[in-house]
């Protein structure tokens, strides 16, 4: 059980880095404009030399934001419900912390992946109709690596709240 709820909270923990990396970077696209490569994240664009803030509201940045921040604050929650599993702090008697570190876990998991989702399909339908030289980059990519990541954490404390609720008994083989 301590293995993997160990486990878990090193995906979660990475992960909720990798978060925060990837939300607050500025490298989520590049693209070619007038023979200089720009890009841009979730809270400004760059050019050479310069980052400017994005100036006017857009519905799928603000979106990825606020999806962002949420998946955030699930894991980074998720991980201080799962040390206080780890370590068996009980101020909750009737409330299994691996279950509910689990459950965070996962919610962060599909809030960091709806905002990915949306970032896609718009990024994709608005710069790939518009410019032929764009590429998502490394902060859009770490973005996903914590999808795969907060999900195994959600994986782990399930099992660990598995073997807790089902121990095997000592007389079988």
């Amino acid at each position: 059980m301590y293995s993997f709820m160990g486990g878990g909270l090193f995906c979660a923990g990475v992960g909720n880095i990798l978060l925060i990396v990837s939300t607050a970077t500025d490298y989520w696209m590049q693209y070619r404009q007038s023979s200089n490569y720009m890009h841009q994240g979730l809270w400004r664009y760059c050019t050479p030399g310069k980052c400017f803030p994005h100036n006017i509201s857009i519905a799928h940045l603000d979106a990825t934001r606020a999806l962002m921040i949420l998946s955030l604050l699930a894991c980074f929650i998720g991980i201080i419900i799962g040390i206080m599993a780890f370590i068996h702090y009980s101020s909750f008697d009737r409330f299994d912390k691996t279950f509910a570190a689990g459950i965070l876990f996962f919610i962060s998991c599909f809030f960091v992946f709806l905002a990915m989702a949306v970032y896609t399909g718009v990024t994709i339908n608005y710069y790939g109709k518009r410019y032929g030289n764009w590429r998502f980059s490394w902060s859009y990519i770490i973005g996903w690596v914590s999808v795969v990541l907060t999900f195994f954490s959600g994986i782990f404390y399930f099992c660990a709240y598995r073997m807790h609720e089902c121990p095997r008994s000592a007389t079988s083989h």
